[in-house]
């Protein structure tokens, strides 16, 4: 009975931070982004805090820091990944959300470079990072919101440059079968492991978050050093991309960081639970709303001067 006490309070705890909506990623962007109306009173106590962060258009001219928890802060000092690379390519440019903190680009110009020597991919796409300032989104995500999440599509880059057009209507490739319970075999190969891998491998990852059938495939399939997938974790959705997660920098003390994954692989009970009737079709709670939208109160006080800081 204990062992599956905590899948159940695991994904009422994603379910609370959004990590089980969809984010967003597949849906299409435009060609033409029109800049949000001005607010009326921007400075009411009452107005989300998503109003307000999403109409932010640069980053915050100050020291690079994160503040408070992936799912409720900010970024200061984000910089923003440039839109093509020798081996990444930005996708949905039109939402403006390739900044993070330093060190996430760091990271994804280092692991960009790495994929093409474990895999046959030329590169990666890269989806959402975090938006100028961070903050809540508008749409889609409930964490990426102290540059320290991105979304990486597992369809690998092709060896040319994406049109504006393609970059805002093509979608991922699901790996994931239909009926949710393993992943598509006419369109998962080894490269997907290899690169997932690499990525978890990566000391400043903390967590790599996929669909439970591809953490299924993953625990089937890796060889050798296995200890890289007790940082693999299983949430609904991320049948198209993965999502890396990396640990609080050290001089960000207004960052807080999320508890260790377990050591263990996590291929075992736990695993076999997310396939289980109960998950794979659950039934709606008719009683279910959506919570308020959080304000700046509800946000670290060093939010307010990211919003200002000029």
């Amino acid at each position: 009975m204990r062992r599956a006490i905590a899948p159940v309070l695991t994904l009422a705890l994603m379910l609370a931070a959004g990590l089980a909506t969809p984010a967003g990623a597949q849906t299409a962007g435009t060609l033409n982004p029109r800049p949000l109306p001005p607010l009326a009173n921007p400075n009411d106590p009452n107005v989300p805090a998503k109003e307000l962060f999403g109409r932010a258009t640069t980053g915050a001219p100050m020291q690079a820091r994160s503040f408070g928890f992936y799912s409720r802060g900010c970024l200061a000092g984000g910089t923003a990944l440039p839109v093509n690379g020798e081996t990444w390519q930005v996708m949905r440019l039109s939402r403006n959300r390739m900044w993070g903190h330093p060190d996430m680009i760091a990271f994804l110009e280092r692991f960009a470079r790495r994929v093409p020597q474990v895999s046959r991919w030329p590169g990666i796409l890269v989806g959402d990072i975090s938006q100028p300032r961070g903050g809540p989104m508008l749409t889609g995500h409930a964490s990426h919101q102290i540059g320290l999440d991105a979304d990486i599509w597992l369809t690998p880059m092709p060896r040319r440059e994406l049109t504006a057009q393609e970059r805002e209507m093509t979608s991922a490739v699901n790996v994931v079968r239909a009926d949710r319970r393993d992943i598509e075999p006419r369109t998962w190969t080894a490269d997907h492991l290899n690169v997932i891998r690499a990525a978890a491998e990566d000391p400043k990852v903390e967590r790599v978050l996929v669909n439970a059938a591809i953490k299924k495939a993953l625990c089937r399939e890796a060889t050798g050093d296995r200890r890289w997938l007790s940082k693999v974790r299983p949430v609904p959705g991320h049948n198209y991309h993965m999502h890396i997660r990396m640990s609080c920098p050290a001089a960000s003390p207004g960052c807080r960081p999320q508890d260790p994954p377990p050591s263990a692989e996590g291929c075992g009970a736990d695993l076999d639970w997310w396939f289980t009737p109960q998950v794979l079709n659950p039934r709606p709670n008719p009683n279910w709303r959506p919570p308020p939208p959080v304000t700046m109160a509800g946000l670290p006080e060093a939010c307010r001067q990211v919003l200002v800081a000029r």
